[in-house]
């Protein structure tokens, strides 16, 4: 076993945890069995779950035994939020989910070996668990007190809507969780993030109470922030999701490319695999050349690449590389190109105007006579070729799979230009 603690430590992946010294040991003695939550609460998980996710999957590598829940039950319940109540969704619709998030959830864990990951959903041992047994063998272990004292039902006690009862159950069914999981896998370890600590705790609890001489733990990693306030993984057009139909991979390799300076080494530390050595030169080329973003393309990379997988992150970096004339726009296919050019400025025409009319109407130029300038001086480029002439009109043959144009005024800044007629 290598000392894994310590890795969580230098890599800012370890907030709290009920009894440091014993989980160390515990460890260090393992393998020890441990699980992790995610409830369906939408279609695909986002980048801020893939904190959870990754850090199943480095307790993998240190050679212990991950059990991963998609919450089949808690999904149809929801963890309260601070701020209102959660919309309850169909069960057929948070079926259909878990199957999603399993499916996203696989690929970064091993089945096989002597530490070989396992599914589990907490549906197995709640749907035909009735009120009765639910009340007397579970909820008589809770106390009202304490479960009050958790920060979203205290914040949501205080605010003019409350909490409903279904929503303050939910940190009793999470806890019943860690309680079945403990019969019947051995498991001994919740992980999670510093935000359910109470729901980490109440499983604690639980065990305690019926199983007296249980050595149990929890680990909670600490949430991810951004330097600016804003939160992460949330962009304008809201979150950045691990399905490539929610989230393109272009746009999911944008997201981290951008990573602010200030972040970067933080986030390299808590979601790269890279070795202390490679993150520690990474850093220092940030402080050196921060302009090259040589840590921010190496995550983007890494992170493409463990979520989409290779080839995505080829296309993706091929077509960054396109964009800006360090590539061939028309070797691009259709989807990826697509999908790059959604993430700068566009517009949609019905017939191609010329080059001077399209840069003024897709914002590259603010007006005629600037994209005249642009043209005379020998900036503005169509497909990556210069244009020369300040009355050009695009040609249909230059269209990109029939339908696009990409526009470029210097070095830096793009558009695009869809056309739907003739």
């Amino acid at each position: 076993m290598t000392d894994i603690v310590d890795e969580l430590k230098w890599r800012g992946l370890f907030a709290l945890s009920t009894d440091e010294d014993a989980l160390r040991k515990a460890l260090a003695d393992g393998p020890v069995t441990f699980y992790c939550g995610f409830d369906p609460t939408a279609p695909s998980l986002h980048v801020g779950h893939l904190v959870q996710v990754l850090t199943v999957r480095r307790l993998q590598q240190a050679g212990h035994r991950p059990l991963a829940l998609v919450g089949g039950a808690t999904g149809l319940i929801g963890d309260p939020r601070p701020t209102a109540e959660r919309t309850l969704n169909a069960p057929e619709t948070v079926a259909g989910w878990v199957d999603r998030l399993r499916a996203q959830i696989e690929p970064f864990l091993s089945f096989e070996g002597e530490n070989a990951a396992v599914m589990v959903n907490n549906l197995d041992w709640t749907q035909n668990l009735s009120a009765i047994e639910f009340l007397r063998d579970i909820g008589k272990h809770f106390r009202v007190n304490k479960m009050l004292t958790k920060d979203s039902v205290a914040r949501r006690l205080e605010s003019d809507q409350g909490i409903s009862y279904t929503e303050f159950s939910y940190q009793i069914l999470q806890g019943m969780d860690f309680l079945q999981l403990y019969r019947r896998h051995g498991c001994t370890l919740q992980q999670g993030g510093s935000d359910q600590w109470g729901n980490l705790t109440a499983g604690l609890d639980l065990i305690h109470r019926l199983e007296p001489d249980a050595g149990v733990h929890a680990l909670a990693t600490p949430l991810m922030t951004k330097a600016d306030g804003t939160k992460f993984g949330k962009t304008e057009g809201g979150a950045v999701w691990l399905d490539p139909e929610m989230t393109t991979p272009y746009a999911f390799y944008q997201f981290w490319l951008n990573v602010d300076d200030r972040d970067i080494s933080r986030y390299l530390r808590i979601l790269s695999f890279k070795s202390r050595e490679e993150l520690e030169e990474l850093e220092e080329q940030t402080l050196q050349r921060p302009q090259a973003r040589a840590a921010q393309r190496a995550l983007a990379e890494e992170l493409t690449t463990l979520v989409h997988g290779a080839g995505q992150t080829d296309a993706v970096v091929e077509a960054s590389r396109a964009l800006f004339g360090q590539g061939d726009l028309a070797a691009l296919d259709e989807r990826t190109l697509a999908a790059a050019l959604a993430e700068v400025p566009h517009v949609t025409v019905d017939a191609a105007a010329s080059v001077v009319d399209l840069f003024a109407e897709v914002g590259l130029a603010p007006s005629k006579s600037a994209a005249r300038r642009t043209v005379k001086e020998g900036g503005a480029y169509v497909n990556n070729v210069k244009v020369t002439a300040e009355d050009a009109v695009p040609a249909a043959e230059e269209l990109l799979h029939g339908r696009w144009l990409v526009l470029r005024r210097g070095k830096k800044n793009l558009a695009a230009v869809e056309v739907t007629g003739g």
